[in-house]
């Protein structure tokens, strides 16, 4: 099972056509029923799962990316931070056509990352941003060598998150084989090694950061959740939650010191008009984007009988979202028992997934943190989305990206009815908000 694996992400790697959407289902499906297999019959046998998945992200190691152009513009940020230009104050249309631009493979990375990218300032925090500049300095030159070091990285945050995923769940009184779901699952290796996302480097300073806090060093663990939060911004969704496991005084030195690691890491960044551009940037997520989305796709089919033009829709949606988000987590953060760690999480875990329902856009490796998050509850719904939500990339096989709205409802009506199951099994409401 394990060498029939590597022969699947050896063709999906090297072989694969993204615009072959028949090839990618069979190849993802195999992928996950041999991934489903290995932990049922070997789940207890670490040494062996561990060196599986090893070798199922060393597969990957000399392969180009082949479901998303996003690493041309990390590479295209690193560059510019080595030669001393700030990534957040220009955009790649207006550099191009200056003279004195003096980065490697300027023209190659240009048209690599695609015209959507390049008329828009750099949207990676700060950390994230020092990680693609030391993946330029050691790349020779090379889009290749860059990408080849961007890989390792990713391959060692998922080492780290193996391990520190293991203590928590010893420190959580669960079954460390747990683990293994996120460390072989095939949406994993595909969409981080593969695809060279960085958030599994999110999620080891995250979960090295609860399980430090499970471990009473709170000082450690804020470090390293600002971190986190410097790598992509999503665990910012979870800072109100602190605000209850620990008492006030404590939570908020706690935020000092997260706060304080923030800000130090963006210190070489900041310039006065940072703050609009970077603002202006992740606006666009909200407001101009969409990809695989599960209300807005319902909200927009509905909209649409009634005349609603669809660029006037997703501006008026874009508005609504944040605001319902920022209620679901004060919800969160005042009727849940948040103390335990536990409930802590399941918290988390419930905030993301709303966030992600109601979002417009959610990329298959956004899913990545769901996962992650359910090994610690007793909630395993995202493992059906990190089967299903493979369904989006159908949008790939057309020329216009058009998506197939019958195949992301299929997707989300099984997770939707996986997970309604489980809270009526789990007596849902008080999983949600327990009275002890």
């Amino acid at each position: 099972m394990v060498l029939l694996s590597m022969l699947f992400y050896g063709v999906f790697a090297y072989h694969l056509d993204r615009t072959n959407f028949i090839q990618l289902i069979a190849l993802f499906a195999g992928t996950f029923i041999l991934c489903f297999k290995l932990i049922q019959f070997e789940k207890w046998n670490t040494k062996f799962l561990v060196i599986a998945g090893v070798l199922f992200r060393f597969v990957f190691l000399f392969a180009e990316p082949n479901l998303s152009q996003d690493y041309y513009r990390f590479i295209w940020d690193g560059e510019l931070i080595i030669q001393g230009i700030n990534p957040y104050l220009s955009v790649p249309n207006t550099l191009i056509n200056e003279n004195t631009l003096q980065i490697a493979n300027a023209q190659t990375l240009y048209e690599g990352m695609g015209s959507l990218s390049a008329k828009h300032y750099s949207n990676y925090p700060p950390l994230n941003q020092l990680l693609f500049s030391i993946a330029a300095l050691l790349s020779g030159k090379s889009v290749w060598g860059a990408a080849f070091v961007m890989r390792i990285m990713i391959i060692l945050a998922d080492v780290g998150i193996f391990y520190f995923g293991r203590k928590l769940l010893q420190q959580l009184n669960r079954s460390t084989h747990l683990i293994f779901w996120y460390f072989l699952n095939p949406l994993i290796l595909i969409e981080l090694t593969g695809n060279l996302h960085f958030e599994g480097v999110m999620l080891f300073f995250f979960v090295t950061s609860m399980y430090l806090l499970s471990a009473k060093k709170w000082m450690l663990a804020a470090v390293l959740y600002g971190f986190s939060i410097s790598v992509k911004l999503v665990p910012l969704l979870f800072l109100p939650l602190f605000l209850k496991h620990f008492k006030l005084k404590h939570s908020l030195l706690f935020y000092s010191v997260v706060g304080t690691t923030c800000l130090l890491l963006l210190f070489p960044f900041f310039s006065s008009e940072f703050i609009s551009n970077y603002s202006e940037t992740i606006g666009l997520w909200f407001s101009n984007f969409e990809f695989n989305a599960g209300l807005y796709n319902a909200i927009k089919k509905i909209a649409i009988q009634f005349d609603a033009k669809p660029w006037e829709l997703i501006k008026t949606y874009g508005k609504i979202t944040p605001v319902i988000t920022i209620i679901l987590v004060f919800l969160f953060t005042f009727l849940r028992k948040n103390q335990k760690m536990t409930v802590l999480i399941t918290s988390m875990l419930w905030i993301l997934v709303l966030y992600y329902f109601i979002s417009p856009t959610v990329h298959p490796w956004y899913i990545s943190f769901v996962i992650l998050l359910t090994i610690f509850t007793s909630y395993r719904f995202s493992l059906v989305w990190s089967a299903t939500v493979i369904l989006s990339y159908w949008a790939y096989s057309n020329s216009d990206f058009k998506e197939h709205l019958g195949l992301l409802s299929i997707e989300y009506l099984l997770v939707f009815g996986f997970m309604i199951y489980e809270i009526i099994r789990l007596k849902g409401q008080k999983m949600l908000f327990p009275k002890k």
